[in-house]
């Protein structure tokens, strides 16, 4: 594997995750190029660039979806490397394609694996093949609501409808029997096609009150691979991550040693090269499934950095470049315990919708083990064209 030097990277995304990937970027002596929408002008991350180019108007689609525009931009500002961020273009694997015909080096993985990992059924059916165990299910889209319905008095209810596309909790509904199905089955896939343009919908066997933990693993390319121990992430809201924890409070070590393997085995089960995160469910009587494979950095990977001191994002573009990874899993001793927030520009009296306008003031808190990921100050302009998140507060202890 030849090594590529990386001197300018472009960020095809915005916020404070295009902040955080810019930081790492000046550490290493790496210039950053940021894209920015006309809603994003005065941005910090535009601001703290070396260099920043307009890629359209504020509609995702019109900017930082486009994916055109943001590698014609790589390619005028002459940089080695692009680094997708999370969201957006980042589980697109026409997006790392073009990268690399573009002859630019793509901070991810291949998009063989992102197209494997991005399909569900695709992922469940090649996980299961490494031993990784699964949540029953069906192993193809269901045709029909009938048919759906037939599938669902195999596995047993209750019944979660799933998309194969993506994730979000788009296109998700729980059911507890037959004519719930029926009447979930349409609206599922509409939703689906909405989000994703693809209404394909397929079953699982609902857990009721899992505990959800993920593994962060890092693999180069040339077959090495460690995990950086687990997170748990069960508080949620409509299926959204709200805060994260490392370690999990229930996983012993015997469990952990149990998970950790699986992940680096679904990793590996796709060829697998780069950052990654391994979902699981865990359900009451400790057994656990793979529930998908996020093929990007994680909004919550500052909890992982925390406990184990490792800059995930440094290490991400070490593998880019073609180097063999640093870590040898005896050198990962995770310490204390950390805790993520997300910072939301919400409404809590409007069920909690998007809260639009600008920050007139702003206090952070601080001290030993406080880190804020964040992309505001104050006069800062929240628009309602972008993800409500708008900073993050990680917090360590021993």
């Amino acid at each position: 594997m030849r090594k590529r030097k990386i001197r300018k990277v472009l960020i095809a995304n915005r916020g404070e995750i295009a902040l955080r990937i810019i930081r790492t970027c000046k550490e290493m002596g790496i210039r950053t190029v940021a894209v920015y929408s006309e809603a994003d002008r005065a941005s910090l991350h535009v601001q703290h660039a070396d260099e920043a180019f307009l890629i359209g108007p504020p509609p995702p689609r019109e900017s930082y979806l486009s994916l055109d525009k943001i590698i014609e931009a790589a390619k005028r500002s002459r940089c080695d490397a692009l680094h997708p961020g999370y969201g957006f273009l980042s589980e697109n694997p026409e997006f790392a394609q073009k990268t690399v015909e573009a002859s630019i080096i793509f901070i991810g993985p291949s998009a063989s694996s992102i197209g494997a990992m991005g399909d569900k059924l695709r992922a469940r059916a090649m996980v299961k093949k490494a031993h990784v165990p699964v949540i029953p299910g069906s192993a193809r889209p269901m045709k029909s609501a009938s048919a759906a319905t037939k599938e669902a008095g195999r596995i047993g209810y209750p019944m979660l409808l799933k998309t194969t596309g993506s994730g979000g909790g788009k296109g998700m509904r729980i059911v507890s029997n037959s004519r719930e199905l029926v009447g979930a089955f349409g609206a599922a896939q509409r939703e689906a096609h909405g989000a994703f343009g693809d209404d394909r919908i397929y079953l699982e066997k609902y857990l009721s009150q899992p505990r959800h933990i993920e593994v962060q693993v890092l693999l180069d390319k040339h077959g090495n691979g460690v995990h950086l121990g687990e997170r748990e992430y069960s508080i949620q809201r409509w299926f959204q991550k709200i805060i994260e924890e490392s370690p999990s409070p229930i996983v012993d070590a015997e469990l952990r040693g149990r998970m950790t393997q699986a992940a680096l085995s679904a990793a590996k089960s796709c060829g697998y090269f780069n950052v990654g995160t391994v979902e699981f469910l865990v359900d009451d009587a400790r057994n656990f499934y793979f529930l998908e494979m996020n093929t990007r950095l994680q909004v919550e990977h500052p909890v992982t950095e925390m406990r184990t001191g490792i800059d995930i994002v440094e290490e991400q573009i070490r593998i880019a470049s073609g180097e063999q990874l640093r870590l040898k899993q005896h050198d990962i001793t995770p310490s204390g315990h950390a805790i993520e927030c997300r910072i939301y520009a919400e409404a809590p009296e409007n069920n909690f919708l998007p809260s639009v306008g600008r920050t007139h003031s702003l206090s952070s808190p601080q001290g030993n083990g406080v880190r804020i990921d964040g992309a505001i100050e104050e006069q800062t302009d929240i628009t309602y064209f972008y993800d409500p998140l708008i900073s993050k507060l990680i917090c360590w202890g021993g």
